[in-house]
């Protein structure tokens, strides 16, 4: 999943042992030889990310370990310069980091746990059941589901509103044979995942760090629910004309929402108000609000769970036993069914992206603590412009993760006016679109976008090279977007 995170701007009296100069800059140390160690380290780190997909390493593994060795060569190269002032900026710059990704981190936990709650609700099943009960054409389940994950993603991560649709476009690609179908579908939901994704805070990782950060408010991405949705519709209206306009015809077991479901989904509503209320009204971390709302879920759960029952299938027990003997059949049988636990939804949380998560952005912040971050602000934002750095940074992101980029840009913090602030968060979001690899929903439905061939063998329908044939369209609609973001925003 590709969830659904923070860098908030601390108060100089909230960090302990924050001072003036420790809230400067970090110096310039880029010329000590140590310093190319942090570099070094980072690229391997990243590099045993990407061997580690082919190779099924946690990609978490790496930038855990390049962290800590980041952060290691980081206070060798501060230790050089004799200077304890010095070393106290290095060590507040840590404690900082820290606090912000943790800040971001339980974010995260809270929205992916609603998230991961809402599937056992079976609330995703329910919505792919009604939209094949809906009799629709092939052209029709395109728009639909693309239409569905760009409203779903401002509100749920694009890797699991992603997930959530291709089981549609699966069971009418299979029903027909059709793999084209299958293949531009999945492009479809991609695009809009990380297109509707791009104007809400809780779309996207990188946009409520943009917010967190307090470059955006939060009624301001809403300001650029039009070029994301160019994004979309321009690809979409491309891909949509190769599609056969016929009949779709698939194999749709009923699903309905299990008891629970509704409340758990106005408390969700409930927690993101409290979550931009507490950011809003109170000038407080979102966090806070996040974390209020976790509680209310596992209130809720705990009421929940004395309403169910364990359900077994047990074969007959042997005479002299009764059947009353509840513990010793919890013992030896495994339940069909257990009652609602919240625990269990935080257990099955997605805790490889979360460590990654964590892992990335110290290192990112080791990075930026040594200088480096300041002199490749000045090098692009300087010398290329804001505009033309920005919407590189969107390709950027399709080919490296756009979570360390969209960091590295906050920390190189470059003087920009607000409609460029606007455009990069735009460009982050949307640019991984441009391959399938560029986002956490491309990925996931490489994997999960698969078909029976004719031995009965099931092969991957949507790879990176069948998303490469219709980048041109993608990149059409990321152009047009860019476009009209210049057009509407002020940019000097």
């Amino acid at each position: 999943m590709r969830v659904l995170l923070t860098v908030l701007t601390l108060l100089a009296t909230a960090v302990p042992g924050w001072t003036e100069e420790a809230a400067a800059a970090p110096p310039d140390l880029t010329g000590n030889i140590l310093s190319w160690a942090v570099v070094a380290s980072l690229v391997i780190a990243y590099g045993f990310v990407v061997w580690g997909e082919k190779h099924e390493l946690k990609k978490s593994i790496p930038v855990l370990i390049g962290a800590g060795v980041i952060w290691t060569f980081v206070a060798l190269v501060y230790h050089e310069q004799h200077d304890p002032e010095l070393v106290e900026v290095m060590k507040a710059g840590f404690e900082t980091s820290v606090i912000e990704i943790g800040e971001l981190t339980f974010f995260l936990v809270t929205a992916m746990t609603y998230v991961v709650t809402m599937q056992e609700r079976n609330v995703f099943e329910a919505i792919r059941y009604r939209m094949l009960h809906a009799g629709l054409s092939q052209r029709s389940i395109f728009w639909v589901t693309g239409l569905a994950a760009f409203v779903l993603s401002p509100f749920l991560d694009n890797l699991t509103t992603a997930l959530a649709l291709i089981s549609v476009v699966l069971a009418v690609g299979s029903a027909t044979q059709d793999r084209k179908f299958v293949t531009l579908a999945a492009i479809n939901l991609v695009v809009a995942a990380n297109a509707g994704g791009a104007f809400s805070p809780f779309g996207d990782i990188t946009t409520l760090m943009v917010w967190q950060a307090e470059k955006v408010e939060f009624l301001e991405f809403f300001s650029i629910f039009l070029p994301s949705l160019i994004n979309w519709l321009v690809p979409a209206v491309i891909m949509s004309l190769a599609i056969q306009n016929s009949d779709a015809h698939a194999k749709n077991e009923p699903a309905k929402m299990k008891h629970g479901a509704r409340v758990m989904i106005a408390l969700f509503g409930v927690t993101i108000f409290m979550a931009v209320m507490a950011h809003m009204v109170l000038d407080l971390p979102p966090v806070i609000g996040m974390t209020t709302g976790l509680g209310l879920l596992m209130l809720y759960g705990y009421f929940l769970s004395h309403h169910e029952h364990f359900h077994f299938e047990a074969p007959a027990l042997p005479s002299g036993i009764a059947f009353e003997h509840r513990e010793l059949i919890e013992r030896q049988f495994k339940p069909r069914y257990r009652p609602f636990d919240p625990m269990i939804s935080i257990k099955n949380l997605e805790w490889d992206t979360l460590l990654f998560f964590y892992g990335i952005l110290m290192a990112v912040a080791g990075l930026a603590q040594v200088g480096y971050l300041v002199k490749v602000s000045e090098l692009m934002y300087g010398h290329l412009g804001a505009t033309v750095t920005n919407s590189l940074v969107g390709v950027l992101s399709a080919i490296v993760d756009n979570i360390p980029v969209m960091s590295a840009v906050l920390r190189m913090d470059p003087e920009m006016v607000h409609g460029q602030w606007m455009l990069v968060t735009l460009t982050a979001g949307v640019g991984g679109s441009l391959l399938s690899i560029g986002s956490a929903a491309g990925v996931a439905l490489m994997g999960a976008a698969k078909m029976q061939n004719e031995d009965g063998r099931y092969v991957s329908v949507y790879t990176f090279m069948s998303h490469i044939r219709w980048t041109w369209a993608v990149a059409l609609g990321y152009l047009a977007s860019i476009g009209v973001h210049v057009m509407i925003h002020t940019m000097q």
